[in-house]
């Protein structure tokens, strides 16, 4: 990992991260819990096109869609309103059969565990279950050998349904618009993190924070990169993506914005994170 003559958002000098090597083999898995209780920061987006991206190297990734929302789902192109089947009828039925359940998605080597908003009911029916932090660990276990990565979509809370994200992911990526009020949740989702690696998953890290919506433009912008730089240092990825229309727009086309606009900016830094976390090891 070579740097360049460019500096990343904070100053730092931009690695050249390498295309990955070719896999021959797939699986075991790593899971990754994307995650912030503030929503509307760009969780969705980011685990779409990242997956994608991820995809487009040779990864097999499976998004898993742990939002009542089902934004996931409905942005790769399944309408999980007439599903009569979702990762809800998993968490509630142990007979139930997750092969049955994934989605392929139009992308090669990428597929959906889609959700709607029958999964809101979970987080109630779940609170008597023995054990009820590690259902989705139990759920995703006969499918990882199948996948590199899995990205889990979480709802904008730090309630059950996220803490059985944190409790079945190996990492966490943290995805934070560039406004202070964004910033001043991290502290207490790093808190959660740290409960739940105590508590229930010794192996959990932060696989890092990724700096969405934004404006270079802007003196607010570039100072809360600044700030969240001096309070998380490496823990803020080289990449950041940046603010643009296109992102809505491939939502609305229900496709990610490496095949919506490929050679697009927004596109392309997709493309760099999913390097980015592949050369920090973070991805496989």
């Amino acid at each position: 990992m070579t740097s360049t003559d460019e500096t990343d958002a904070v100053g730092r000098p931009m690695p050249q991260f390498p295309e990955p090597a070719v896999l021959f083999g797939h699986g075991p898995a790593r899971i990754i819990a994307m995650c912030n209780q503030k929503g509307g920061v760009g969780k969705t987006t980011t685990t779409i096109n990242l997956g994608a991206c991820l995809a487009e190297l040779g990864r097999r990734v499976l998004i898993v869609d742990f939002d009542p929302q089902g934004a996931a789902s409905v942005g790769l192109g399944v309408n999980a309103n007439e599903l009569d089947l979702t990762i809800y009828n998993l968490l509630m039925d142990r007979s139930a059969d997750i092969t049955e359940i994934i989605r392929p998605t139009a992308i090669e080597n990428l597929d959906v565990l889609p959700a709607n908003i029958d999964l809101s009911a979970a987080e109630v029916q779940l609170v008597g279950e023995v054990a009820r932090e590690s259902v989705l660990a139990r759920v995703l276990r006969p499918v990882l050998d199948d996948y590199d990565v899995v990205l889990v979509d979480c709802q904008p809370s730090l309630g059950l349904l996220t803490v059985n994200a944190l409790t079945a992911a190996h990492g966490v990526l943290i995805p934070l618009e560039c406004e202070f009020f964004a910033l001043r949740g991290v502290a207490l989702l790093i808190e959660t993190i740290e409960k739940v690696r105590d508590r229930l998953n010794p192996r959990l890290e932060i696989d890092g924070i990724v700096a969405t919506m934004y404006d270079a433009r802007t003196l607010h912008a570039r100072e809360v990169v600044e700030r969240v730089h001096e309070a998380f240092g490496d823990n803020l990825l080289h990449t950041v993506i940046s603010r643009t229309v296109k992102f809505p727009d491939a939502s609305v086309a229900a496709e990610p914005i490496t095949t919506y606009a490929p050679s697009h900016a927004g596109a392309h830094a997709y493309r760099q994170l999913a390097r980015e976390l592949i050369a920090r090891g973070d991805a496989a």
